[in-house]
């Protein structure tokens, strides 16, 4: 009886793999450092395992997991990806939840975590470690042919606010990043919506959220989240923020798309 038990759930797991894979999904990647793997609801490393009603797991919210497998999305979103801290709650699936309820003819949305606590934009330059794994989710993401890569949510920064030649070199690096990026993907136009910073360093914050507030660069938008409810550590959104922070990533896209030639097919 139990090894029936046993042979009836690895078959159910194999056709929810085997489906999951085969449906169309309107892809995120999420990239950056630990406001977006979510540190909400972390305190001392230990997370409070309360996950809000817009984070709540949904069958039509995926997510590409460590092993390059389409899995049921649930906080911690970035649990085996960030794996040397303690994710909590952060802006993924308040933004997958609230698209669904704002689009909900848009199928299943595909999350796909690659963001890694404490790094520079430096990390992120073409060749290095976090690069190519973006590169490589990303592709492995669409390669059956059975998904869209929609946009990048990118939050990342409050490392390179600690000295001013960080925060000085932010913006040509950050460009850079995202154009290497479009090209290797193969999407030159790939929307991208990032975070302006809530948090940082001592000294050189608002140079680094000047340029995330005034990127330069085509099919770029900003949300900005300074005013953000921060944790006591003032660094990290709270669980409650990183919903907040969600919504306005989704009315981001949703504008972006209604104003230019992109859209989502229905």
């Amino acid at each position: 009886m139990a090894k029936s038990k046993a042979l009836l759930m690895i078959m159910a797991l194999s056709y929810f793999t085997a489906i999951a894979n085969s449906q169309v999904k309107n892809i995120f990647l999420l990239a950056g450092q630990s406001n977006m793997s979510g540190l909400g609801g972390v305190v001392k490393n230990i997370w409070d395992g309360i996950v809000p009603p817009e984070c709540s797991p949904n069958p039509a919210i995926l997510k590409l997991d460590a092993n390059l497998q389409w899995v049921e999305a649930t906080e911690p979103l970035h649990a085996d990806i960030d794996v040397n801290v303690t994710c909590g709650i952060g802006p993924g699936m308040p933004f997958a939840n609230s698209l669904l309820n704002k689009t909900s003819c848009l199928g299943i949305v595909g999350l796909v975590p690659c963001a890694m606590a404490g790094n520079k934009i430096s990390e992120w330059q073409k060749g290095t470690f976090l690069y190519n794994q973006l590169v490589m989710r990303a592709k492995a993401s669409i390669v059956q042919e059975y998904g869209v890569i929609r946009a990048m949510l990118w939050y990342q920064g409050e490392s390179d606010t600690m000295s001013q030649s960080d925060a000085n070199s932010y913006k040509e690096k950050m460009q850079q990043f995202f154009t290497d990026l479009r090209n290797d993907v193969g999407i030159p136009e790939l929307l991208i919506i990032q975070v302006a910073l809530a948090s940082g360093g001592k000294h050189y914050t608002e140079i680094v959220r000047e340029a995330q507030l005034n990127p330069d660069i085509a099919n770029v938008v900003t949300v900005d989240a300074k005013g953000l409810q921060l944790q006591k550590d003032n660094l990290h959104l709270t669980a409650s923020s990183q919903v907040l922070l969600g919504h306005m990533m989704v009315d981001a896209f949703l504008e972006t798309i209604l104003t230019t030639t992109s859209s989502i097919n229905c």
